[in-house]
């Protein structure tokens, strides 16, 4: 019995948010009578929220150096009003406008970072004054109108499927082929990362805590993916989102940039010491949130199928929320990409959930607002039981 309570006290912080999201799926699952696990709503859960799930992956990054990038709300919208005109105006095809689009990103990304890295103006005014200008710049691109829609190949982003090529009636057949694919590459990812701990001599829990992990993730990618087949199977925009997840976590993980920006958050100065080019990995940083808010941009805009003056806004609020909730630390140096998807997992069951039960949108932003506060302050106090 010890044991256990030592194991639960170890990986408490590391599985909180796993627990909690758990327990607000059962809770809303209950308060809905059976809605929220349907599995069109399933579907519409990702596909409302893969905005929020690729931004929250970029400012996880961010935020992990110790800062947060306001801006990325109103690159999202320039980002679709430039999309819009290219495409509605200008009448060019998707493919060298989604080209031009990411470059857009990544030079908006090039601007906050060199005022950031090598200017040395602080992250919160620059990120600022972007906010006001790209929101700015996005009223003049449309001239406070709508433009729509979008070329068929663009909207399919967001609004597209996988086409299910063994032809299957009812279930999706493809869909849970790759659900099986799944949840052997996350029954052999926990095996051979016990593998590699017994190789360094590294104390490790028991076979029984690992099995648990292959048999909850085994549950859950079932669910999802036999949701996703009872519907329409796959949709376009997880595909995406499912690739940045895999780079960005391997980056965050297993590369020698990832732990340079750990680094960074945790003790810049001796950082610096170190002799890692602090100034070029902020940069590094900003460049790369300005491209993940591209990619979010054209999502978005999909989704939509037109580009809109107001798209946006509060985005950079909830991509901040999403990593905070998902364990990122106020003080920088800490942080996953998964937390990231957690995090923007649970806030978006709480705002399905609260849609489903009717609940004014007012209150959805005070309930949205006390979860994030909890959550920050049991990163505060796990750290102070921790010292």
């Amino acid at each position: 019995m010890e044991q256990v309570q030592k194991l639960i006290k170890q990986n408490l912080k590391q599985y909180a948010m796993f627990v909690a999201l758990f327990v607000i799926i059962v809770f809303f699952q209950i308060t809905t009578k059976g809605i929220l696990l349907q599995p069109q709503n399933v579907t519409n859960l990702i596909l409302q929220n893969s905005y929020v799930l690729v931004l929250s992956m970029g400012m996880m990054f961010v935020i992990i150096t110790g800062y947060v990038d306001l801006s990325v709300g109103s690159v999202v919208a320039i980002i679709g009003a430039i999309a819009g005109y290219m495409t509605v105006q200008l009448k060019i095809s998707a493919i060298p406008t989604i080209l031009t689009v990411l470059v857009a990103g990544v030079l908006i990304g090039m601007f906050h970072g060199v005022f950031i890295a090598y200017v040395r103006i602080p992250p919160f005014i620059v990120t600022l004054a972007g906010m006001l200008l790209f929101r700015g710049l996005t009223m003049v691109i449309l001239n406070g109108r709508t433009m729509a829609p979008f070329p068929k190949l663009y909207e399919n982003i967001s609004n597209g499927y996988i086409p299910d090529f063994f032809g299957g009636s009812g279930l999706n057949i493809l869909t849970l082929v790759v659900t099986a694919v799944l949840i052997l590459l996350v029954a052999f990812g926990i095996i051979q990362k016990r593998a590699q701990l017994k190789k360094y001599d590294i104390k490790q829990t028991g076979w029984a805590f690992d099995i648990a992990k292959i048999v909850i993730a085994a549950l859950l990618i079932g669910f999802v993916g036999y949701s996703l087949s009872a519907y329409k199977g796959v949709p376009n925009v997880l595909i995406l989102i499912g690739l940045l997840f895999v780079i960005y976590n391997f980056v965050a993980e297993r590369t020698v940039l990832g732990r340079r920006v750990y680094a960074i958050g945790g003790n810049e100065k001796a950082a610096r010491l170190s002799g890692i080019k602090t100034r070029w990995m902020m940069f590094l940083v900003f460049v790369n949130m300005g491209f993940m808010a591209a990619i979010a941009g054209i999502v978005f805009s999909a989704r939509l199928n037109a580009a809109t003056p107001k798209a946006g806004n509060g985005f950079e609020l909830d991509a901040i929320a999403a990593c905070f909730i998902g364990g990122a630390s106020a003080s920088g140096g800490v942080g996953t990409v998964m937390g990231a998807i957690i995090g923007a997992l649970v806030m978006g069951v709480i705002n399905n959930g609260m849609s489903i039960l009717g609940i004014g949108i007012d209150w959805q932003q005070a309930i949205k607002g006390l979860v994030l506060l909890g959550a920050v302050a049991f990163d505060v106090l796990t750290k102070q039981q921790s010292d």
